[in-house]
């Protein structure tokens, strides 16, 4: 399967999520994204380097205190351990996991549950684990 695929059918497909990316690991490129998702060079070295604190240090507090962007849209962080980060924006938010060589992006509306939405990027990235990414 591409990596647009698993876009397409694993996380927009699903329901669950409006939106998504997959990036690498590193943050220095973009696998597949959603039509009109861009998640700029800045944001994307910014998460790989929240993601490689685990959880704590200071990108990590201030992605707590000031927030983090993806594709544009600032985002408050409620949750960042080991692998994940959650954010939220009002009533929308967006779950950002990663595995051993890429970070799953995916940004959900204010009609979409925040559980179904960070269940559905979890499974994503388990899958990618497990099949060696």
């Amino acid at each position: 399967m591409s990596w647009q695929a698993y876009i397409d059918s694993s996380l927009v497909g699903t329901g669950h999520i409006t939106q998504g990316a997959i990036i690498s690991a590193a943050g220095d490129s973009v696998w597949a994204a959603s039509s009109g998702f861009t998640v700029t060079n800045d944001e994307m070295k910014n998460i790989s380097t929240i993601l490689a604190e685990g959880g704590k240090g200071p990108n990590v507090d201030k992605s707590f205190a000031e927030g983090f962007h993806v594709a544009g849209e600032r985002y408050v962080a409620f949750n960042v351990e080991g692998r994940h980060i959650y954010g939220r924006k009002g009533k929308t938010g967006v779950v950002i996991v990663k595995t051993n060589q890429a970070i799953i992006i995916g940004q959900y509306g204010e009609n979409i549950q925040a559980g179904n939405a960070t269940q559905t990027v979890e499974a994503l990235a388990d899958y990618l684990v497990k099949a060696g990414y």
